[in-house]
């Protein structure tokens, strides 16, 4: 009798923990399962019917009509416009050198003697006459060298005239063309830029360098402290329009081979435009499609921005 009520007993407690997990199963799956509960969130004043949003802090630009200008910057050297070199007319020994590196030289006057005798012969100088007026720009020879009629004995510019040599790319050959103009900077005048346009252009291209020779002279009169030598950078302006909307390069985005920007509508709402482009420059770009006149571009905080969102404003 006693172990049918302890079987009892057991089995009573056994069947009790059985309900437990079970409600405590029961009860977790319908909790799981309850439908959530909607939110609402407070709409901004005057724009019912949208969740409360953080405003995005940007910078805008107007599209604006104005002049964008497309251009090369290449090196170039500062050269004399008349620079020959003097050849002697019989070759032998060089016997004088009549002037030094920086002196006066006016055509016809000898600038070195050459002694063309041989060893026995009579001893008979030949001189060497300059063919230009100007400055002597080098002397490739010394006292006592010998020479031949096809060694220069002095190198003589004219310095009352200088231009710019440059070599433009394959590429831009064909913008190059006399009377185009450029802005040179030089390297021992940093800082300062200085007017030119294309004087001469070479008909034909080095087919080594596969680069086109031309020469620019500086507008106006010449800056004295420029000197044939220097190193000039030479920003040669290919092409240029007038009179047409540009927005900062920096407001335009590649995204998937399409070109964008974001526009500012009513109540600071950033809209998606795709824009197609023209010319361009460092910090301009010409818009030929896609945006009007006094449209506000955002020009800063655009890569965080997509179509609808709510901006703030900033100078």
């Amino acid at each position: 009798m006693k172990r049918s009520i302890s079987g009892i007993i057991v089995t009573a407690v056994i069947i009790g923990v059985i309900l437990f997990f079970a409600g405590l199963i029961i009860q977790t799956f319908m909790q799981r399962n309850r439908p959530a509960q909607s939110v609402q969130t407070q709409g901004a004043p005057g724009q019912s019917g949208q969740g409360s949003r953080v405003a995005t802090t940007i910078r805008v630009t107007p599209v604006e009509r104005g002049v964008i200008e497309n251009s090369v910057v290449i090196n170039g050297d500062v050269l004399a416009i008349n620079q020959v070199s003097i050849f002697p007319t019989m070759a032998g020994k060089v016997t004088r050198i009549l002037y030094q590196v920086g002196d006066s030289v006016s055509r016809g006057r000898p600038v070195a003697a050459v002694d063309p005798s041989r060893p026995g012969q009579v001893f008979s100088e030949s001189p060497v006459v300059s063919t230009i007026n100007g400055t002597v720009l080098s002397i490739p020879v010394l006292t006592g060298d010998t020479v031949s009629t096809s060694s220069p004995i002095m190198v003589i510019g004219d310095l009352s005239s200088l231009i710019i040599e440059t070599f433009v790319p394959e590429r831009f050959s064909n913008a190059a063309r006399q009377g185009l103009p450029a802005q040179v900077n030089l390297e021992a005048l940093p800082g300062e830029s200085f007017a030119a346009v294309v004087a001469e252009v070479s008909p034909v291209l080095d087919p080594a360098s596969r680069t086109l020779r031309i020469r620019l002279r500086f507008n106006g009169s010449l800056d004295p402290r420029i000197k044939a030598g220097m190193f000039a950078t030479v920003s040669l302006v290919t092409n240029s329009r007038q009179d047409v909307p540009i927005i900062p390069r920096s407001a335009v985005i590649n995204t998937y081979g399409s070109w964008i920007v974001f526009t500012i509508g009513e109540r600071n709402i950033a809209h998606r435009r795709e824009i197609t482009l023209g010319l361009e420059n460092e910090e301009f770009i010409e818009v030929t499609g896609g945006l009007e006149d006094g449209d506000l571009v955002v020009s800063a905080g655009q890569n965080f921005l997509s179509d609808g969102d709510l901006v703030r404003i900033v100078d």
